[in-house]
């Protein structure tokens, strides 16, 4: 098959013609400022931290301004980091090549143990596109697709449906695909175990809606939950929406008790009890106050009989039947720091109370990760909570507007990624592992798995070299791969390890469209170019359409149309296009989508509790598996069938005299690394230019530290190097530093910038979801005496700007072998598979089907279906496709 191919000057003349028509027709929005002030242009645009109007003056960035009407508290991020970030030096503004790279790309020689020492050499976007592809296709046709590593996982780098991606992988997905990377580090123990526990990941659902809990709830019990400060971010366009809503629930009288290490800013806000617990201890205290609650009769049984099963097993392990341990509030103690009468008391309210129980996402970031979601269900369910208005468990309050009512409308859809022939994964955090062990076997999600031989990685808006563990370790195990590839606005710390780096633009400097509220998804919103790209950077579209076009797959990436029109396209399968028109919607910068009023008494698990006949749960039960056949049948010593206390590698409960317990938590003024480069951002929180760390009075004046120092947190995989934050709020014998600063090695080694993830361990959460552990992690800490200058992690890489480059032979490419490859990819899809692979996108589910149970699928799809906008047909197409593929169907691929 042929296709008609644009030449290499159309292409660009095309695409700088575009660009300029989108910019004047972006040209118009709210208008909200004073209107006596002197302004060329006030430009609507949407980020994961809010929507704004740019103020444009001579096509400059000079201000953003809030919206009020859609954002009733913008953040600091907003109002100072996103105009910050856009000038700011550590920009990448032309294409880069590593130099030994560039000067051996022919006879292999690229001397990979000098990524991140070496300087980098600015060249043409001809030359990094035809290397590039010349990466691929020698990977691809020398060692297979699989040896294609793509570690750009999620899509966080903006808020955008056209985010790098999904570009990318309909840009690989064209080639035969590669391998991706499954799971993510955000919940990847929860979203394996809670489909099999309860039915759906939970930590990716809606919640209770916020005026149910008000007028019903009278204990919330945040159990490491943070939802004023991490709602200030979202996956998509954050509004803020629940900020007046915590408020009211704390008005109306609800008892709110945090059980946390430290005390956070949303215990302040809703004035809440602060129970302090020794790190990746909570399921010792659940499964004491569950002891607790049988032994005063406190339990509901005719509960347990009509909707969960397995209930008999776990109170056996709970009453020492077993083991011959009982889990008494004196066994617990012992380990959790809480006192056994406090255990008591809190369990006897916890069963007395109408009580809501939100488990955040950092509990299940730690070695055996798994058992303290799944522990806190069981005990809501020995207490006959789960489905009542104002009861029972949410793992989303803290993330994405949880509370809000939802809409359930339909929204904007972005391009297919098409079919990746490559079945094999990576779990998000064992990258290491994969690169140190090729061939090696594991087991993930019910499944065994093989690690691929990685040649190459492709990596793009994903700064996996800051929140993968272990950093010191990733860094010497990418010295065995032979291509990395970079595409990022910024010079983080996955592109200064890179080969080749690829600017890409900033959303302010291209279009894209998104929406408000990853839960109630009420409104849509248009992501107008603001202003011009900065250098020679290129939209993550444009940058992968030149490199299609490169591979003659111009047409195939584009289907001949550029991107504006695909914007509409997806606009047009939103609800709103319903009632308002894209030209209306454009100019306006937003619609709305109405949230019916039934939304507002919607509450989690209801349904099932009114009629769990009617409305089973996708388990294998149809109920709460408070014990889980299926689980125990995989045999994994890491991760029984039931919640238990497992003792952690590391942790307080084993550390050695002087040993620390590091938490780290989400950042309050950065999305994880976005924002790290922000210097208005950094003067209002580093000390003495790092990343600051708090720390227990007592531990501090024990090693004579002071507010404001400088001190090493080390253990045997590395050192940082961090301010100290001397506090009161934070329990004797813990350090919290936020993760995703970005690195900047000193002469000894050490990260003078504070990267956690130098600290942190690789160890699986289990066999079953190989998730990380980074919250399972010992130190020890001394006052840093000989810090080296300053913090350089945001300044650019050396670059070499007049370097001769010779012009490549394209003959030396071997572009040809494009058609080797893509004349297998010809097979028939069915009308299910075409319609899933283009409009049922779920941010954190996997791209391949094969890699989840037909169960697990069940639980997804009642909101990926109708944020698709499929119709009955579609919908019964779609899953019978996804129940013939899923991993447990007959004949299913494997992982491999």
């Amino acid at each position: 098959m042929t296709y008609f191919q644009p030449t290499r000057r159309a292409f660009l003349i095309g695409a700088a013609a575009a660009g300029g028509a989108a910019y004047l027709r972006g040209s118009t929005a709210l208008a909200s400022l004073d209107p006596n002030s002197f302004t060329t242009d006030r430009i609507f645009h949407a980020t994961h931290y809010g929507p704004f109007e740019a103020v444009v003056r001579d096509g400059e960035l000079i201000n953003i301004n809030a919206i009020t009407e859609l954002d009733a508290q913008p953040t600091e991020m907003l109002m100072y980091g996103v105009k910050d970030r856009t000038y700011d030096k550590s920009r990448i503004n032309y294409p880069m090549v590593r130099k030994s790279y560039l000067e051996n790309w022919q006879n292999g020689d690229t001397k990979p143990e000098l990524r991140g020492k070496e300087p980098y050499v600015r060249v043409d976007w001809d030359t990094v596109w035809s290397l590039t592809a010349k990466a691929l296709l020698d990977t691809a046709t020398e060692f297979g697709n699989e040896a294609i590593f793509s570690s750009s996982y999620g899509g966080w780098a903006n808020a955008g449906n056209f985010r790098p991606n999904v570009m990318q992988g309909r840009l690989l997905n064209l080639i035969g695909g590669c391998t991706n990377t499954q799971g993510d580090w955000s919940a990847g123990a929860s979203q394996i175990c809670l489909p099999r526990v309860i039915g759906d990941m939970e930590v990716y659902s809606a919640q209770t809606a916020w005026e149910v809990i008000r007028d019903n709830t009278e204990v919330f019990v945040f159990v490491g939950c943070d939802p004023i400060k991490n709602n200030r971010i979202e996956y998509t366009v954050a509004d803020h929406q629940m900020s007046g809503p915590w408020a009211e629930i704390r008005d109306a009288g609800c008892k709110f008790i945090s059980i946390n290490p430290q005390r956070t800013a949303s215990d302040e806000y809703v004035g809440a009890e602060w129970i302090k617990i020794v790190p990746n201890t909570d399921t010792a205290l659940f499964l004491a106050m569950a002891h607790h609650v049988l032994e005063q009769g406190l339990e509901d049984q005719a509960y347990m009989d009509k909707y969960s099963i397995g209930a008999d097993k776990w109170i056996a392990y709970v009453k020492g039947e077993d083991d011959g341990t009982p889990k008494t509030p004196e066994w617990a103690a012992a380990i959790t720091g809480i006192d056994a009468a406090q255990i008591r008391e809190l369990a006897e309210l916890l069963a007395k109370s109408r009580t809501e129980i939100a488990g955040a996402w950092s509990l299940q970031r730690a070695q055996h990760g798994e058992m303290t979601h799944w522990a806190i269900v069981n005990f809501a369910a020995l207490t006959g909570k789960i489905g009542k208005p104002g009861q029972g468990v949410g793992f989303s309050w803290h993330y994405g507007g949880g509370g809000m009512p939802q809409s359930f409308k339909s929204t904007p859809t972005g391009l297919s990624q098409g079919r990746n022939w490559v079945k094999g994964i990576c779990p998000a955090s064992r990258i290491t592992e994969m690169l140190e062990n090729p061939g090696q076997k594991f087991t993930y999600n019910g499944h065994e798995g093989t690690y691929p031989d990685v040649k190459m990685i492709y990596n793009a808006g994903n700064n996996f070299m800051s929140h993968q563990q272990d950093t010191n370790r990733l860094i010497k195990a990418l010295e065995k791969v032979d291509h990395i590839v970079s595409v990022d606005v910024w010079w983080t710390a996955a592109t200064r390890w890179a080969d080749i780096v690829m600017p890409a633009c900033s959303t302010l400097e291209r279009d894209d469209i998104s929406v408000g509220g990853t839960y109630s998804n009420d409104k849509v919103y248009a992501m107008k170019k603001v202003i011009e790209p900065v250098g020679e950077s290129l939209s993550d579209y444009h940058i992968c359409e030149g490199l299609a076009d490169k591979m003659n797959l111009w047409t195939q990436f584009t289907d001949g149309l550029d991107l504006m029109d695909h914007i509409e396209d997806a606009y047009s399968r939103s609800a709103a296009a319903e009632h308002t028109p894209f030209e209306e919607f454009w100019e306006k910068g937003y619609a709305r989508q109405e949230v019916p009023e039934e939304a507002r008494r919607w509450v989690r698990h209801g349904d099932f509790y009114t009629d769990p006949d009617k409305n089973p749960l996708h388990t294998n039960s149809g109920k709460i598996e408070m014990f889980c056949e299926e689980i125990a049948g995989f045999n994994l010593d890491d991760c029984p069938g039931m919640p238990v206390w497992m003792e952690k590698h590391e942790y307080l409960g084993n550390a050695r005299e002087g040993q620390l317990h590091v938490v780290s938590p989400h950042p309050w003024y950065r999305l994880h690394s976005q924002m790290d480069q922000s210097s208005t951002l950094r003067d209002l929180y580093k000390i003495q230019g790092r990343e600051p760390a708090r720390i227990n009075r007592q531990d501090a004046e024990a090693r004579g530290i002071e507010d404001g120092d400088l001190i090493e947190l080390y253990n045997d995989r590395g050192t940082i190097i961090v301010g100290a934050i001397l506090s009161d709020d934070i329990m004797p014998g813990v350090v919290s530093v936020y993760e995703g600063a970005w690195p900047s090695l000193d002469s000894k080694g050490r990260c003078n910038s504070g990267l956690v993830n130098f600290l942190t361990s690789t160890q699986r959460s289990s066999g079953l979801s190989q998730a990380t552990s980074a919250n399972t992690v010992l130190c020890e800490m001394r006052k840093c005496e000989d810090p080296e200058g300053p913090n350089m992690a945001y300044e650019k890489p050396e670059i070499t700007e007049d370097y001769e480059i010779a012009e490549i032979d394209e003959d030396l490419l071997g572009l040809d072998r494009v058609e080797q490859i893509t004349e297998n990819l010809l097979a028939d899809a069915t009308e299910g598979e075409k319609i899933f692979y283009e409009r049922c996108t779920v941010c954190h589910g996997p791209r391949e089907v094969s890699h989840f149970t037909q169960n697990q699928w069940k639980g997804i799809t009642p909101s990926m279906f109708p944020r698709a906008g499929l119709d009955e047909n579609e919908a019964t197409l779609v899953m019978e496709f996804l129940m013939a593929n899923a991993s447990d169907a007959p004949k299913a691929d494997s992982l491999q």
